[in-house]
């Protein structure tokens, strides 16, 4: 759920500023940096190379982000990948084959991994690169503390952005992202550097770009919030094509039981891990960051099909 695009958002943030970082580095001892103040604005800036610059390293970015992400969320979330042809326990035999159904379902012509993590939080969610290399997995909490049609629901949800291509899509959304945050941060970090002495502009141009870069990087992630909250009422429709609307609603109204559960206990440790889904009761400005809608109102959008 709200993990996958955590995952994708954070590790992005991160390759983008170690790129800048290094090319800073490199432009700053080789002075290629200076190619962009070549031009004849009144910054002096040659805004045709610095938007290939832009482009080249926003998707590059989006891209490795992508390249990384089933590998990030195995490692992170410390996922336990079940092999169809070993030795299973009943339960994560009975997870695999309810994948691997839905997903021929869907048309999917290659089998997502399966994968199942320990964790108390109710919790699912698909990553990959592509439809061939993706991971759907589910948390022991979830598995637990629901029923049989909720969990199918659930994974029908999951299979949904696979089959959608959400991730790909997300990664284009985010290279255009990307790119203007590169674009922006560094003329802003050059209007900057000309507020201080000379011989301080170098350093004050690259503490700038750094610093502008993460902050235009988390106001961009406005824009690819709002787009996953929309893919989030997609992939309702969806799982509720290849599970059907009741099982689809059903696993809605469970986890929507779980997060009431969380509010009126949060001081227990269970609990609160139950909170990290993080797909419900924002409001306010937290609201914009949401990856996911409101429970109620995707229910309420389900159930009006």
């Amino acid at each position: 759920m709200g993990k996958r695009v955590l995952f994708f958002l954070l590790t992005n943030i991160l390759v983008m500023t170690t790129i800048v970082i290094v090319w800073s580095i490199i432009t700053t001892f080789t002075d290629i940096g200076g190619s962009f103040e070549t031009g004849g604005s009144g910054l002096g800036i040659d805004y045709g190379s610095l938007m290939v610059f832009s482009l080249l390293v926003g998707f590059i970015g989006s891209f490795m982000s992508l390249a990384m992400s089933r590998w990030m969320a195995k490692k992170m979330m410390k996922v336990k990948v079940l092999d169809p042809d070993g030795s299973l326990a009943a339960q994560e035999r009975a997870l695999v084959e309810k994948v691997h159904r839905l997903s021929r379902a869907a048309g999917l012509m290659h089998m997502p991994q399966v994968g199942i993590y320990q964790s108390p939080e109710v919790n699912a969610f698909a990553t990959g690169p592509t439809k061939k290399r993706s991971l759907v997995a589910v948390s022991s909490g979830l598995l637990s503390s629901m029923d049989d049609d909720a969990v199918e629901g659930v994974i029908a949800h999951e299979i949904a952005h696979v089959s959608n291509g959400d991730m790909v899509t997300m990664t284009l959304l985010q290279g255009v992202v990307n790119t203007f945050v590169v674009f922006l941060s560094r003329i802003v970090a050059i209007i900057v550097s000309r507020l201080v002495r000379s011989e301080m502009q170098m350093v004050v141009r690259f503490a700038a770009i750094i610093v502008f870069q993460i902050l235009f990087s988390i106001l961009g992630s406005i824009v690819v919030s709002a787009y996953s909250r929309w893919r989030e009422y997609r992939a309702d429709r969806g799982g509720a094509d290849l599970a059907g609307r009741d099982k689809m609603a059903h696993a809605l109204r469970s986890l929507k039981a779980q997060v009431n559960r969380a509010h009126l206990n949060n001081d227990r440790t269970d609990d609160a891990a139950i909170q990290t889904m993080k797909i419900n009761g924002k409001s306010g400005v937290a609201k914009l960051f949401s990856s996911h809608p409101d429970l109620d109102e995707r229910i309420a959008r389900l159930e009006q099909r």
